[in-house]
């Protein structure tokens, strides 16, 4: 018998259940890809039962990583043939720009590789970064790397946390619930600086540059114009 679980574990147990490692197979695959199900719980969950000796944890972790590395591979083909489509149709309303989408590929090809990796271990990325890195057009030869090590590491850290816990679940738990959310501030602060520089940035060049004995404004474009208009 597993130990006693705190809510959101216990929630799940019925699903385990009754379908066993497809449960924790599905749930993964849809965590990675798009769907903000609660495959990351489902995991920990089964490695608390393979702790208990109801599962086996090496199929645990295999179920695990192969639904994840697909899940995000899914994204990543989601993002690459309709990604910018979406974005050509609705990233005006959603402002996101051509300039902006640039900027993200520019980023996605000097840091992509880490982001890919890491990002499983922050909710609202786990879902999303796939679709991303698709849509900014990261080389397969880069995404499929970073892709299954992200895989293997998310994977093995939670099945490690419900396999090792035992009776201290509920406490081991609630610190790493306590763990993403502080990670997800700290991701949320960081991009939210990035856009304010960027904003201040984009003032910057916008606002007018007067030239000397001169009231009338110009653009800074690098060209002199004459106090009375004329080139």
């Amino acid at each position: 018998m597993p130990p006693p679980l705190p809510g959101p574990l216990a929630q799940l147990a019925p699903l385990l259940d009754d379908y066993g490692y497809l449960a924790v197979g599905v749930l993964v695959f849809l965590d990675n890809c798009v769907i903000p199900v609660p495959g990351q719980t489902i995991l920990v969950l089964a490695a608390v039962y393979a702790g208990a000796g109801q599962l086996s944890l090496p199929v645990v972790l295999t179920v695990a990583v192969l639904a994840a590395f697909a899940g995000n591979g899914l994204a990543y083909l989601i993002g690459r043939t309709g990604g910018l489509a979406f974005v050509h149709r609705w990233g005006r309303y959603l402002r996101l720009t051509p300039e902006r989408l640039a900027r993200a590929e520019d980023f996605f090809r000097r840091r992509g590789t880490l982001v890919v990796t890491g990002a499983r271990f922050v909710d609202g990325l786990r879902q999303t970064n796939g679709v991303v890195a698709g849509t900014t057009g990261m080389p397969w030869r880069r995404f499929l790397p970073a892709n299954a090590a992200g895989a293997v590491l998310w994977a093995g850290v939670w099945a490690a946390v419900g396999y090792s816990a035992g009776s201290n679940i509920t406490v081991l738990y609630r610190q790493a619930v306590r763990y993403q959310v502080l990670l997800l501030i700290a991701v949320l602060a960081v991009l939210a600086l990035v856009a304010t520089r960027a904003w201040l940035r984009h003032r910057r060049r916008r606002r007018p540059v007067y030239d000397a004995g001169s009231r009338i404004p110009h653009q800074d474009s690098g060209e002199d114009v004459p106090a009375d208009g004329r080139h």
